[in-house]
């Protein structure tokens, strides 16, 4: 399989937000090396997913190279969101991670997903690799957690999320509240 690769060796910034309002809200993945953005369609439990992939997979590099500075998680929430023009370039399928401990960059690798009707097509999907400080994956997997948790409130008695105007509640015999 050949596919299209793009790479951010390294990227300046990397960041992940949502636009919308809650239960409306579209998940992007935004990554930036100096005046070049490539942003991403993601959906948000591939965000939250990616947030605790991180986490671990920065535990695991510290076990294995206990010599290395912690990565730091703090950023600024003002350079965390998402800068215009949102212009997705694909909508993501398969997140990754790698580490490069030549540079010490974490890559985070990103494939397009396909469709049934273009997977005969699949010699022209999309790959995106940004390389990535531990810092930066580490501060945007944080960011990425803080945006998930903002959604709609969730019903304490089934779980699910509350549209603004009430909610359909099965476990409360259909009565709103």
């Amino acid at each position: 399989m050949s596919e299209k690769e793009i790479e951010l060796n390294p990227v300046t910034h990397v960041t992940t937000d949502a636009v919308g309002k809650p239960g409306k809200r579209v998940f992007y993945l935004q990554g930036f090396q100096k005046d070049r953005v490539i942003t991403i369609l993601v959906e948000k439990v591939q965000v939250q997913t990616l947030a605790i992939g991180v986490e671990q997979f920065l535990t695991e590099i510290s076990s294995r190279h206990p010599d290395l500075p912690e990565a730091s998680s703090e950023y600024d929430e003002e350079k965390m969101h998402i800068h215009p023009p949102v212009d997705p370039l694909f909508r993501a399928g398969e997140i990754g991670l790698a580490y490069e401990e030549k540079n010490d960059f974490v890559i985070l690798i990103i494939r397009e997903i396909l469709s049934e009707e273009d997977k005969s097509h699949e010699d022209e999907r999309m790959v995106v690799r940004f390389f990535c400080t531990r810092s930066q994956v580490h501060a945007m997997s944080q960011w990425g957690l803080e945006v998930a948790s903002r959604g709609r409130p969730i019903c304490p008695y089934c779980g699910e999320p509350m549209e603004p105007e009430g909610h359909f509640c099965p476990k409360k015999n259909g009565h709103k509240h």
